[in-house]
């Protein structure tokens, strides 16, 4: 288990990226979305709190990006040693899930390293100038505790930067299962 720390701090600048969608149906950019608002999640295929919220992520993100926010999910663990994570598995999960966004996988890891991610998920959402508004949890839910998964904390601050009033005063950070980073290819943090 693994807990973000603050080392984006809010206002920091979206990092650049160009990644393909796990399965090879194409590519998205950083730069697709500019002037709009994102929200940059990182996933996989197997992480028990990722499996754990992804029916209400999916969920709110069709209703987030019929409110004009940008959504993308990234995959950066390293399919050698987790080959539930291998980029060809992760449209099957996308459609179990029901995500309507583009679900990127990170071979590299540099884009991981760029925004100093730690777990999946770790949540990164930026307004629509690429300034970081938000980093936190989706929810106090985990897999073994008995809050129900509502995606309060991560709808709180959507809403909040749609409706251009000021981010939460008070973030829980992310929490979940580290990224499997590629042996020599820990992060920078």
């Amino acid at each position: 288990m693994a807990m973000t720390g603050k080392d984006l701090p809010l206002g920091s600048t979206l990092p650049s990226f160009d990644l393909p969608v796990g399965g090879g149906e194409g590519r998205w950019r950083s730069a697709d979305a500019a002037g709009k608002p994102l929200l940059v999640l990182f996933l996989c295929n197997h992480c028990p709190y990722v499996l754990h919220i992804a029916h209400k992520l999916g969920t709110l993100a069709r209703t987030w990006q019929e409110q004009g926010l940008v959504v993308v999910g990234i995959n950066a663990n390293d399919p050698e040693t987790y080959p539930e994570d291998a980029p060809e598995r992760m449209p099957a999960e996308a459609k179990r899930a029901g995500y309507t966004f583009p679900y990127l996988f990170d071979a590299s890891q540099e884009v991981a390293k760029a925004f100093h991610a730690v777990c999946t998920p770790d949540i990164f959402l930026f307004d629509a100038a690429g300034r970081l508004f938000y980093h936190g949890q989706f929810d106090s839910s985990r897999p073994k505790n008995t809050e129900p998964v509502t995606g309060a904390d991560l709808d709180n601050a959507v809403q909040a930067l749609l409706q251009h009033r000021a981010p939460p005063s008070q973030v829980t950070p992310c929490m979940g299962c580290s990224i499997k980073w590629r042996a020599g290819n820990a992060s920078a943090d």
